[in-house]
């Protein structure tokens, strides 16, 4: 936790889920002090996009902000900093990145995201929404902003300019014109080789436009005939449950992931290319597999993210199979693909007990683990 001076306020902000592993990290970086630098004293409606640790957020509650995030756990951070420094979570309002957003907003404040096709969507969600009025300020590091990010905002909203990095963040200023410009499509569409299917991604999902490396080889080694309950952890566009919903025509599948957009990819490649599964399916965003029952599972298939927000980290992968594993019926199969130097068979033996090798290529590793009764 640290403290930090924003609008000149004091504020304790901390990252969340809290770990050892980033407890030196901030919850917050130059380009949250410098937008909040540079927004005006209009009135009306603040909107706050991709905020990750909620600084912003804490920083304008008393404007009672909007909030939009394709994140479930920057909400979650949101949240727990503004209890943590005695502010009404009602103050803010949460919308995730697909929800229609209120109209002719004052402010308009944005955290330039990692992914350049969810800065497209969100950039064309604000068109509809945002007038000649609107302040419209973006702020990433000065080394994140490039020709590029620069193009969209002109491309879709108006005129664009930036300002002179400080602290080695940068921002962009833009004023709504209303610019000609052609209707994004709703998703990223691309056919899975070996079936009829087409999946559908949304902006915010990996592997927007093929299948990748990782993913190809994990499905050549998914259960089959299984007549229980698995779970896709970190669903992404689903395709791993999807294959699980074919595989093995008597179980649920439940997809899980922190995105809203990947969950909403998964319900809606069950629905165009297994909608007589669609029955066999639930779908919750969700910080891994929190407050999901224990010993509710036969199977979990897992390809962990390594990185949170711009950190590099494994306590994602950590606290994925530790949710598993209490998630698991004793006997049930942890069945995960990574890199080969991630070092998961390790982990996985240190949390299981025990660990084997399915399959393996230059780069990725198929691990199975197995719940069993501890040993005394």
């Amino acid at each position: 936790m640290g403290q930090v001076e924003l609008s000149g306020q004091s504020f304790a902000l901390e990252r969340f889920p809290p770990n050892a592993e980033e407890a030196s990290l901030q919850a917050w970086d130059a380009a949250d002090e410098y937008l909040l630098q540079q927004i005006n004293d209009a009135v009306g409606t603040t909107l706050i996009f991709n905020d990750s640790f909620g600084a912003l957020a804490c920083a304008l509650a008393e404007a009672r902000p909007v909030s939009i995030n394709d994140s479930f756990i920057s909400e979650q951070a949101t949240r727990h900093n503004l209890r943590l420094n005695g502010m009404d979570e009602d103050a803010v309002t949460f919308l995730d990145s697909l929800s229609e957003l209120p109209a002719a907003p004052a402010r308009v404040l944005i955290k330039i995201p990692k992914q350049l096709a969810l800065l497209e969507q969100q950039l064309h969600a604000l068109r509809r929404v945002v007038t000649p009025d609107t302040q419209i300020i973006a702020g990433a590091k000065a080394r994140d902003i490039h020709n590029s990010t620069m193009a969209l905002f002109e491309k879709i909203l108006g005129p664009t300019t930036t300002t002179l990095a400080w602290k080695k963040a940068r921002l962009i200023h833009c004023t709504f014109t209303a610019p000609a410009v052609s209707d994004a499509p709703e998703t990223f569409n691309w056919k899975l080789d070996g079936t009829d299917w087409t999946i559908h991604n949304h902006a915010n999902v990996f592997s927007r436009s093929g299948l990748d490396i990782g993913a190809r080889l994990f499905l050549q080694h998914l259960p089959k005939d299984v007549e229980g309950e698995m779970a896709d952890l970190g669903c992404g566009n689903g395709v791993i449950g999807l294959k699980l919903l074919a595989q093995n025509p008597q179980a649920r599948v439940f997809f899980t992931d922190e995105s809203h957009m990947a969950v909403a990819s998964s319900r809606l490649n069950v629905e165009r290319n297994m909608p007589d599964a669609l029955a066999r399916s639930e779908f919750m965003v969700n910080n891994g597999l929190a407050g999901i029952e224990p010993d509710r599972f036969d199977a979990v298939l897992c390809n962990p993210p390594f990185h949170q927000q711009s950190a590099i980290t494994d306590h994602i992968a950590w606290q994925m199979f530790h949710d598993a594993r209490r998630s698991l019926k004793y006997g049930g199969e942890l069945i995960v693909v990574g890199n080969r130097h991630l070092d998961y068979f390790r982990k996985l033996k240190k949390i299981f007990g025990n660990c084997s090798n399915v399959a393996s290529n230059g780069k990725f590793a198929v691990l199975k683990a197995v719940k069993t009764r501890r040993q005394r």
